[in-house]
């Protein structure tokens, strides 16, 4: 007879050889859902973070340089640990200064530790933050809908004091960086997973309905099995602007936020005269156009403004479209009662922003040009920069909504499906059900 020492022996034996048969799972994407705040129109996504693991809410800022978190308020994780001064994380991070804290020790005051400068681009604000790892966890995806769970042990983050938090989204306890840097969301998951050094952001329209961002390799799938992919997609070049735009920098260091090369800019088929050199990005890095989640609508710089809307003002008045007073922050508003409703959106002169050629256009239809203001007023989704605007161009979120926009970092370019409306789909038909 067997003793029960033999048999659990056994067991032990047979467990181990089944796990060690199954190769541990290895995904080829992950996906985060994303919603839109409806009081401050910021876009807000979620991920567990800690141990034991903890849903944070996030505020996704896509030229953001990593992912930053509220250490001041109940964070308790027998995960974390600080990144130490002169090691591997610490030189990953692009840190510059190591210091000392005399009040912890605690997530966010070790000392000798590395330290960064979490950045709230709303307020335009910057701060020191301790660089620290700690378990983040994700769901899984084919492309078409969620997945199993999966865990990055040791994901690189910074603390941040609450008060950085101000003027984002209610219950949110930091930013989600997805900017072109070694620590943003994008290039660890794509270290941690080996897979490419992509993304796709799809934002949703709708404050009641999630977006998606999806890291790793395509297709994507949305409802009713509508496929978008690297074939399907339009591309342009990725721009490097040298100098950086973020609230802290050092001398030398590039922007890593999104920039793109516009060209020039037509409405309803017709090139809008405008000042072209404020398009190029200047070697002190002004001008040029980047795509930003933060801006919740299109900036231009002042004259680019006032030659797009008096273009547009011109076009719609074509159409017996009757101009209205302008509702803040917007210039250029409508009458609802000549604009017919259209799968596109309201029906008004379209406006095209032509890229690297005349054959590659992002063309911005009525559901991304036209913000609702009541039943009987539309506006264009535009806002005036002002002539000092470091950026000629930020398209903002409004702009981005129900388009697919891919970001990829390995070949340099991004890709955009133009609206899914004219797919009879939407960026809130991903299928988050397992």
């Amino acid at each position: 007879m067997a003793t029960s020492f033999q048999i659990t022996l056994f067991s032990l034996l047979f467990i181990f050889t089944i796990s060690q048969a199954q190769p541990s799972f290895r995904p080829s994407a992950l996906v985060v859902p994303v919603k839109k705040d409806a009081s401050t129109l910021q876009y807000v996504t979620t991920i567990n973070q800690r141990t034991p693991l903890v849903s944070e809410n996030l505020v996704v800022d896509l030229g953001g340089r990593f992912l930053w978190v509220d250490c001041d308020q109940n964070y308790v994780s027998s995960t974390y640990r600080p990144v130490r001064c002169r090691t591997s994380q610490c030189s990953l991070s692009g840190s510059i200064a190591c210091g000392d804290c005399f009040n912890g020790p605690r997530p966010g005051c070790n000392n000798n530790t590395c330290g960064v400068f979490p950045e709230n681009p709303v307020i335009n604000t910057a701060t020191g933050g301790e660089v620290a790892e700690d378990v983040v966890s994700v769901e899984s995806t084919d492309g078409s809908s969620s997945g199993q769970v999966v865990t990055v042990p040791r994901f690189i983050f910074s603390c941040a004091p609450t008060s950085l938090l101000q003027n984002l989204a209610s219950g949110v306890v930091g930013m989600a960086g997805l900017g072109r840097t070694r620590i943003a969301l994008p290039s660890q998951f794509a270290s941690a997973f080996s897979f490419k050094r992509k993304f796709a952001m799809c934002l949703s329209g709708s404050t009641s309905s999630n977006g998606v961002i999806i890291f790793g390799n395509d297709p994507y799938t949305f409802l009713p099995n509508i496929i978008v992919s690297d074939k399907t997609l339009t591309y342009t070049p990725l721009l490097t602007n040298p100098v950086s735009t973020s609230a802290t920098s050092t001398q030398g260091e590039p922007s890593v936020e999104y920039f793109i090369g516009v060209k020039s800019i037509k409405i309803n088929s017709k090139i809008v005269a405008l000042n072209t050199s404020l398009l190029s990005i200047s070697s002190a890095g002004l001008g040029g156009t980047k795509i930003s989640t933060i801006n919740p609508y299109t900036v231009l710089e002042t004259s680019i403004y006032k030659a797009v809307t008096e273009a547009f003002i011109k076009e719609s008045a074509a159409r017996n479209i009757t101009r209205v007073a302008s509702v803040a922050p917007f210039g250029a508003c409508f009458s609802t009662d000549n604009i017919l409703s259209t799968r596109l959106g309201p029906s008004v002169p379209s406006i095209d922003l032509v890229l690297q050629s005349e054959s590659v256009v992002w063309t911005i239809t009525g559901s991304n040009s036209m913000v609702y203001i009541n039943d009987n007023v539309l506006c264009l989704g535009f806002v005036d920069g002002g002539s000092n605007s470091r950026t000629s161009i930020v398209i903002g979120g409004h702009q981005l909504e129900d388009n697919l926009v891919q970001f990829d970092l390995a070949t340099s370019r991004v890709g955009f499906s133009g609206t899914l409306l004219g797919s009879r789909t939407t960026c809130a038909n991903f299928n988050f059900t397992s």
